[in-house]
């Protein structure tokens, strides 16, 4: 049998790989067989989504999931997917989105449909070059954290181009989001090698453990900010994670003092940055060695350049564009990212986000060079550095700090601020310091600013 999409590549090797182990589910193995025959059950149960379509496809990584994404695939509809575990963030998405429905898949593959009663026949103008293309399209859902969340249209067949291009395809636990195109993007290129996708329950450092040492895993993707609490809880000493090859990262900058301790604590494996944009796909990678935070990227179908300290990066399957805001690309057609980077010929530092920038006196100052100093202290298990208001210098630079050790809160301050003035400039030294409780990572499992 053939397949008549853009998704027929992926399908056609689903029949060649048969027998082989696709998904892990809830620990029970699902063959590439038994994916087609979930494709081939909604492609009939899903007749009445026509062309043009949108779609939100509210769930996490499971076997019904994956086969309705690849029926909608190939229906040519528009997919919006949503956190299932976030559901009180989704009402402003359906309606920016525009949804005609929205399919809710739960906990044990539950599903249920709900028609949208839409507001207005007017759909976005951005969606008519999907609807002149007759291709499926994907909106993805930058996080928000500055304002309301910005849906990026991107034409899906230009997105899925890139997996025809064989990989090797380790057996890989699907950390990353099933709303995010990290999460998505482990999906296609482990499926379309051939590989073993390890889905999870929840995203807890003991149990995501448990799992790598259960099924053998082999690479874990994931972000900093998991890879510290992973640190912090030190749930690797309790399950064996011998069968991992690489741990790839990526969402937010590594701080060097964590790079180090994973790198002391697991000798063995490969550590390798990895950089994605919502706006953009994820692009390949490489780190310029182990311990290093330099990275080479870009590849096939993207270039970069630097304006003004910042990326900016070129591609063909870049979004089409915002659907609620105006568009970030240069006239030439440059997508600017907002990340201030260092270059060192081939390769980037990425130093933090612009937005995140804080102004002391004129001065610039990036949180995560701070934070890099401060977690070399012993005892400091976390610290975010944000922007205070003062009435001269406009900012100040504050830090927040989870600390493990003895001292009192007066010794703490002294000692860190002692220990700043030794490393770096005086304007960057922090002026206010608090103790927190908890450790700093959102929902996102990125390290939360606010």
């Amino acid at each position: 049998m053939t397949y008549s999409n853009n998704i027929q590549y992926f399908l056609n090797n689903f029949e060649i790989y048969g027998n082989q182990t696709a998904l892990i589910w809830q620990d029970k193995s699902y063959t590439y067989a038994q994916l087609l025959d979930r494709i081939n059950y909604w492609r009939t149960a899903l007749h009445d989504f026509p062309k043009g379509t949108i779609v939100g496809l509210e769930s996490d990584f499971s076997p019904e999931t994956i086969a309705i994404l690849f029926v909608l695939i190939e229906k040519n509809v528009i997919i919006v997917p949503l956190d299932i575990n976030h559901t009180d963030k989704n009402s402003k998405k359906i309606e920016i989105a525009q949804l005609d429905h929205l399919i809710k898949i739960k906990e044990e593959d539950d599903i249920e449909f709900i028609k949208i009663a839409t507001k207005t026949s007017n759909k976005n103008n951005l969606y008519d070059t999907i609807f002149e293309r007759g291709v499926p399209a994907l909106v993805l859902f930058t996080s928000g954290s500055s304002g309301e969340p910005k849906g990026a249209l991107h034409d899906f067949s230009k997105l899925l181009n890139k997996f025809k291009v064989k990989r090797n395809a380790l057996l890989t636990i699907n950390f990353l989001l099933f709303d995010h195109w990290g999460g998505l993007n482990t999906l296609f290129h482990v499926l379309s090698n051939g590989g073993t996708l390890v889905f999870l329950k929840n995203r807890n450092p003991d149990y995501v453990c448990q799992q790598i040492e259960k099924h053998k895993v082999e690479l874990l993707p994931t972000s900093p900010t998991f890879l510290n609490m992973l640190m912090i809880s030190r749930a690797y000493e309790r399950s064996s994670l011998d069968s991992l090859k690489l741990i790839s990262y990526g969402a937010e900058p590594m701080p060097e003092s964590l790079l180090k301790h994973l790198n002391k604590i697991f000798p063995n494996i490969k550590l390798q940055q990895t950089y994605g944009l919502i706006e953009l796909g994820v692009m390949r990678s490489q780190s310029q060695d182990n311990g290093s935070l330099w990275v080479k990227i870009g590849g096939e179908g993207y270039q970069t350049r630097v304006e003004d300290g910042i990326l900016q990066i070129k591609s063909d399957s870049a979004m089409l564009g915002y659907l609620n805001a105006s568009s970030p690309f240069t006239q030439d057609g440059w997508f600017i990212t907002g990340d201030s980077v260092e270059v060192d010929g081939e390769y980037f530092k990425i130093l933090g986000r612009k937005s995140e920038m804080i102004n002391v006196g004129g001065e610039k100052v990036f949180p995560q060079e701070i934070e890099n100093v401060i977690l070399e202290i012993p005892d400091i298990v976390d610290v975010v550095v944000y922007a205070g208001n003062n009435p001269l210098t406009g900012k100040i630079v504050c830090a927040k700090i989870k600390y493990n050790g003895t001292e009192t809160k007066s010794e703490l301050v002294k000692k860190v601020k002692t220990y700043c003035r030794t490393k770096l400039e005086s304007f960057k030294v922090p002026v206010k310091i608090e103790l927190a409780d908890n450790t700093f990572e959102s929902d996102r499992f990125k390290k939360n600013r606010k």
